[in-house]
């Protein structure tokens, strides 16, 4: 990259309110005094080598470029406390910027994951000169990225915070066993001796939904923002469910209804670390899958900012994949309005362990049947296999039959499906089970099964006991007293082909995505100890558990 191509300057040194100083480096085209200008503040380091791309070509194409670290990264002064400074040193580094004789008075910013959360913070403080944003993969709040239903994320938590990026330990993440690392207990000092990360032990000291996350979430905050947003996520993007989430508040509770007219969604068959890239999995979506996702910025940006009429305010404000079908296609609303909410109900003699079992998925309503029971072991743990993993080894559409194979896992399926069926939306499993334990977890996973046997990984949820009735506090259970369980397994689009089975998976782990339910009581992050649970799922008419799942007529 030549001067002849951009003006850079490498090292600018950006006040916070406080008198810290944030690296920053400028991309500006070669021609011209004054542009529209997009902004980046990562923990990545200015050099990311995707970042440094979509810089240079949004600059070529007539856009300033802003990168900087987060402060305590890399060159930047203070000291890093992830997402905690993040609302007020975006403002601040936005208001330096919009006064700057190279800007234009005008701001969009770009970024993914944490860098999607550092655009949506500062939008509560409202600059005037931040006219767009493009939030990819990013969540509502922390509680809801590393917690789901209180159930601690433990990759999540341990890798992305602790281990597994590489700019955060200066050791090589290959050096490590972390098979060996994720069980180990208590975990609130399982990473002591590797990293001392004040930030991992608080979240594993706060399982609530307390003052310690809310105090950076944007639950209830929504009304603050005048900013619009293009939001970008995968269905088996990590912080999908979130995504979500902050789609929803934009879109029906923005401050102006210009902001919330203009608020877009794109969804396509993507995993978290490669958004606009088809999933690597057991199936292919083909190459419609594939979205130019910079290009996709652009297209936003200068509509927002330079404010020339290309068309997108015209178009449908989602733009969601149907895998499956392997199209794209446009939706005015979510959940979509003609959604024919369906319930499937579980059936068995009494024996649906394993896909080898006499588990049943249909629309009849259960008779006096057997419920199925398992043992759910701690020690020997259900291993996490594709879906909404933030890490490429576990994520995507993979074959669910190694798994399905244990007998701690229930399998329900549908006889082959007579014609097509579209699944698009939230999807909900209603569970009525009993445990032998004061606490534990119910998992469930949504599986497309393919005539050739293939079973695919569509979605998943989970749901601790203790928190089934609120995240904000916590109730054990009465051991064989039948509770019922809602399970949120997310969102997702497919078509169920005329030949394949509808799957349902029911268990009580999915390790290491999520820590294990020691099944004791006792608070998780502390505890040692290990108790099996014997778990009973009911299907009857007082105990009639199904899936709801959201069918779209055709």
């Amino acid at each position: 990259m030549s001067d002849d191509d951009l003006r850079i300057q490498l090292d600018l040194k950006i006040p916070m309110r406080d008198g810290v100083r944030l690296h920053t480096v400028v991309y500006r085209p070669a021609h011209g005094e004054r542009f529209p200008v997009l902004l980046i503040r990562s923990p990545y380091g200015t050099q990311h080598p995707r970042y440094v791309e979509w810089a240079a070509r949004f600059a070529r194409s007539g856009y300033g470029v802003v990168m900087q670290d987060c402060r305590g990264r890399y060159e930047s002064e203070g000291e890093w406390r992830p997402y905690i400074d993040e609302t007020n040193d975006g403002y601040d580094t936005q208001q330096w910027v919009g006064a700057q004789p190279w800007c234009d008075g005008n701001i969009g910013t770009f970024g993914t994951s944490y860098v999607g959360f550092t655009q949506i913070l500062p939008a509560t403080l409202r600059s005037l000169y931040v006219k767009a944003l493009v939030p990819i993969a990013n969540q509502e709040d922390n509680y809801g990225h590393l917690r789901c239903n209180g159930v601690l994320q433990l990759q999540n938590a341990m890798n992305f915070l602790a281990l597994g990026q590489r700019m955060l330990l200066p050791v090589h993440i290959e050096l490590i066993d972390l098979k060996t690392v994720y069980r180990r207990l208590p975990l609130i000092s399982a990473l002591d001796d590797l990293a001392d990360r004040p930030f991992y032990r608080e979240m594993i000291r706060h399982e609530r939904f307390d003052e310690f996350w809310r105090s950076y979430s944007m639950k209830g905050r929504y009304g603050e923002v005048d900013v619009p947003a293009y939001f970008i996520t995968g269905w088996y993007d990590n912080l999908m469910h979130e995504m979500f989430k902050c789609f929803r508040g934009w879109k029906h509770e923005a401050r102006t209804p210009d902001v919330r007219a203009q608020t877009k969604l794109l969804v396509g068959p993507w995993p978290h670390s490669t958004i606009g890239t088809p999933a690597t999995g057991d199936v292919h979506f083909g190459h419609a899958a594939a979205v130019d996702i910079p290009g996709a910025h652009l297209r936003w940006y200068d509509r927002r900012l330079k404010r020339i009429d290309n068309g997108i305010d015209d178009e449908a404000p989602i733009r969601l994949f149907v895998m499956g079908e392997n199209v794209w296609r446009d939706e005015s609303e979510w959940p979509l309005a003609r959604t024919q909410y369906t319930k499937f109900y579980l059936h068995s003699g009494g024996r649906a362990n394993s896909f080898f079992g006499d588990g049943i998925l249909s629309l009849d309503p259960p008779d006096n049947e057997p419920p199925d029971t398992f043992t759910y072991d701690p020690d020997h743990p259900v291993p996490t296999l594709g879906g909404q993993s933030m890490f490429m080894e576990n994520t995507g559409p993979k074959d669910r039959r190694p798994v399905e194979r244990r007998d701690d896992v229930l399998v329900y399926s549908t006889a082959p499906l007579p014609h097509d069926l579209e699944v698009t939306g939230p999807v909900e499993l209603t569970l009525y089970a009993a445990s032998s334990a004061p606490d534990t977890d119910f998992t469930a996973t949504l599986v497309d099964v393919h005539p050739d046997g293939r079973a695919i990984h569509l979605c998943e949820g989970i749901v601790r006991a203790r928190f089934r009735e609120s995240c904000e506090a916590s109730t054990l259970i009465t051991p064989g007293i039948i509770y019922a369980y809602t399970i949120s397994l997310w969102e997702t689009s497919n078509l169920f082909k005329a030949g394949h089975c509808i799957r349902l998976e029911v268990s009580s782990s999915n390790f290491p995505r999520f820590d294990r339910n020691l099944n004791t009581g006792q608070p998780a992050g502390f505890d040692t100890n290990m108790q099996i649970a014997h778990q009973t799922v009911y299907h009857n008419p007082h105990c009639p558990s199904h899936l709801t799942l959201p069918v779209i007529p055709r």
